[in-house]
């Protein structure tokens, strides 16, 4: 675990971004823009606090709660190197991982393809919710998304399907 993570902040307990109590690491840098994101402070690829992914990993072992890692941002994928570390290091130990990403998850895998960190992202993550945020499908009743062209993803499931298989919450 060597690259350092460019993060915008963290939550260390947070119950809006996946299941159970998770620690939230928000990286810094984000391509896509999306109009009226929650986080825009985080689009900039400058900025941030470096930080090493065994820190971020220490920190969550203070907390006996925590269920889990969810990935946020700005965009994690533009962090694959350092954020797979992190990720395989928590699944490692047993926690779950989540990331939100704007890409989808087709273009992650064609992505993939190419990019050795960004198949271990894909690989070290239980659920994606993928997509860009889109005001106009926003709505408050939606489990762990922001709008309705968002996806919650089975990835381990998708990616032996090579297709998206929706995650079944409940």
């Amino acid at each position: 675990m060597s690259t350092p993570l460019l993060l915008a902040g963290v939550v260390r307990e947070s119950i809006v971004d996946g299941p159970g109590i998770r620690f939230v690491v928000f990286a810094q840098g984000c391509p896509h823009h999306c109009q009226d994101c929650q986080n825009a402070q985080t689009w900039p690829f400058e900025g941030g606090n470096e930080v090493s992914p065994q820190k971020v990993l220490d920190e969550m072992h203070e907390n006996p709660l925590l269920a889990g890692l969810t990935l946020s941002g700005g965009e994690p994928f533009c962090q694959s190197e350092a954020m797979a570390d992190l990720a395989e290091a928590a699944k490692a130990v047993g926690y779950s991982v989540w990331a939100y990403t704007g890409y989808l998850f087709e273009e992650l895998r064609k992505m993939s393809a190419e990019e050795s960190a960004v198949r271990r992202l894909l690989q070290a993550v239980d659920v994606l919710v993928d997509g860009r945020f889109e005001r106009e499908k926003m709505s408050y009743d939606l489990l762990f998304r922001g709008s309705s062209n968002q996806r919650l993803l089975d990835v381990p499931a998708s990616l032996q399907a090579k297709i998206p298989i929706e995650k079944q919450m409940g």
